[in-house]
């Protein structure tokens, strides 16, 4: 399993028999293999998250193979022409086109998270399921913030992801690393790799020196 960072949340996934890519926004859209299918996945609507641009980047690169799950916040009008979509809905299972499994959580933001289980291996994908707490917000919001990101990430427990992208927003200041310290914390994972974190990757390099027991796991693809 190859992992390709793109741009703020926008990864691409590589497997021997497919190419998944995450949240498109913006940035240069990796060499793909005319010949090996697509699946294209959206968390939610957010313009930093779903651009429908990735559509048209595919077809000029004679992808001809692709699929499609965007999160229900997603208007229909926003849907490419001529593609099989899937409106993902939190909290359900999928089965994909070939076989892959996909679960979905419920974001603390909008629209869901994905748990992508491939031949290769689990894939978790956050898009804006995070704990959101904020210094300039009242204790109760944060509290409950928190009670809502962790009553999502215990789903997880028992369960081993291979790859995670995990929001690191260097913009929650003191909080920055709440989300991330407890879904390492909670989650049997192998690579985590900080996302979210608008142009400012010096936060993945704070939070390793904070947090040097997880120097082996959180990844920087800078």
């Amino acid at each position: 399993m190859n992992v390709q960072y793109i741009f703020h949340s926008g990864f691409l996934v590589e497997t021997g028999k497919c190419c998944y890519i995450f949240d498109y926004y913006r940035g240069e859209v990796p060499k793909l293999d005319p010949d090996k299918p697509i699946v294209v996945l959206c968390s939610h609507g957010h313009q930093d998250h779903y651009n429908p641009e990735i559509f048209a980047i595919l077809q000029a690169r004679g992808i001809k193979d692709v699929f499609v799950v965007l999160a229900r916040d997603i208007p229909e009008k926003k849907y490419p022409d001529h593609v099989s979509v899937l409106k993902a809905y939190a909290g359900q299972t999928y089965e994909l086109s070939r076989g892959e499994q996909l679960q979905t959580l419920r974001s603390t933001d909008s629209g869901v998270a994905f748990v992508l289980t491939t031949d290769e291996g689990v894939v978790y994908h956050a898009g804006d399921l995070n704990d959101w707490a904020w210094d300039g917000e009242s204790d109760d919001y944060n509290k409950q913030m928190r009670g809502n990101y962790r009553h999502e990430i215990d789903k997880l427990k028992g369960k081993q992801i291979d790859v995670a992208f995990v929001p690191l927003d260097p913009r929650q200041e003191a909080h920055y690393a709440d989300g991330l310290r407890y879904f390492l914390e909670t989650v049997h994972v192998k690579s985590v790799y900080p996302m979210h974190y608008w142009e400012k990757p010096d936060v993945i390099d704070r939070f390793i020196q904070e947090y040097p027991q997880y120097k082996g796991i959180v990844q920087c693809l800078k």
